[in-house]
């Protein structure tokens, strides 16, 4: 059981170093293609990949022999649902993050894109009444300060690629309460196959709407758009759901929340970005936020019983 769980914690920390690592080659994407045009493709990698292997795992469940006709079409269509709406979160997302890409740095970006575990609870307890700990209060405090600290310059104005980047972590919240939401009952790996190929249908749309895409763009992008949608979308998807099994939740959540601190460390290594000791602060102090809004209020010792929760 230990090595599993030590297994589970590897595999949860290569997943956060390979999404953290994704903002450099998003972030050089940039350079030869634009942003929503980046965005259409690297979803589709992950759609064309990632269909046919929902298709072949739906057919070897070997569990739905043993569900009745109402039970597997209440999976299907939480798996449909979900999907779509998943994917129309993602697709917004995902834009507001690489448009915002193009003005702010890898690290910068890790860091607000972090700010979704904070706005989680903020807007489950907004629209979904779910109810958090005054620990979790503290944290989103901590988290407006950090934000505060990074972006926000004299006069209280916000720098226009962070203000698009933290827009983008709004949305990946209600991708996540959507998760949430229809996953518990539905199939995984046919859910993000939805969702990558909504996501990849409405940044299309966008793309011809907003830009011009051309096949020289996506040629000279290839690196980085098959990174981001085969290693990050695909891969990054996949080691999370299997170390997930083998690992508590509180431990994948804060392994899978280093992500913006490998964006930095990758930001500095591979394309020499820096940030000024405010900015440093400011990500110190959001990250602080990140790891305690995941943190367990210790359990109340009941009437009667030792430190080890043993009755005397």
């Amino acid at each position: 059981m230990k090595n599993k769980k030590m297994l589970g914690n590897g595999l949860l920390l290569l997943t956060a170093l390979i999404w953290g690592t994704a903002f450099v080659f998003q972030r050089v994407g940039m350079g030869t293609i634009s942003p929503i045009t980046f965005n259409a493709a690297r979803m589709a990698v992950s759609a064309a990949v990632l269909a046919p292997v929902a298709l072949i795992l739906r057919r070897r469940d070997k569990t739905s022999a043993k569900r009745t006709a109402e039970e597997q079409k209440r999976r299907d269509l939480n798996t449909l649902a979900g999907g779509l709406l998943c994917g129309c979160f993602t697709a917004v997302a995902s834009i507001f993050q690489q448009i915002g890409l193009v003005y702010t740095s890898a690290g910068k970006a890790g860091f607000i894109t972090a700010m979704y575990i904070l706005l989680v609870p903020v807007i489950g307890f907004i629209f979904l009444k779910k109810k958090n700990t005054w620990l979790a209060w503290v944290a989103v405090l901590l988290g407006v300060l950090g934000m505060y600290l990074l972006s926000v310059s004299e006069g209280f104005k916000i720098a226009p690629g962070d203000a698009l980047v933290l827009l983008c972590a709004f949305f990946y919240s209600f991708q996540i309460l959507s998760c949430d939401r229809f996953a518990g009952d539905a199939d995984p790996v046919g859910m993000s196959a939805i969702q990558f190929a909504v996501a990849t249908a409405v940044s299309v749309t966008v793309a011809f709407v907003a830009e011009k895409p051309s096949a020289a763009q996506i040629a000279a992008a290839w690196l980085p758009i098959v990174y981001c949608g085969l290693l990050s979308g695909c891969l990054g998807y996949t080691l999370q759901i299997v170390g997930q099994k083998f690992t508590d939740p509180t431990s994948a959540s804060l392994l899978m929340s280093l992500e913006s601190v490998f964006a930095v460390v990758a930001g500095a290594i591979f394309i020499g970005e820096r940030m000024t000791p405010r900015e440093i602060v400011g990500c110190a102090v959001m990250f602080a936020a990140v790891i305690l809004v995941q943190t367990p209020l210790p359990k109340r010792k009941k009437h009667g019983e030792d430190g080890d929760g043993q009755k005397e």
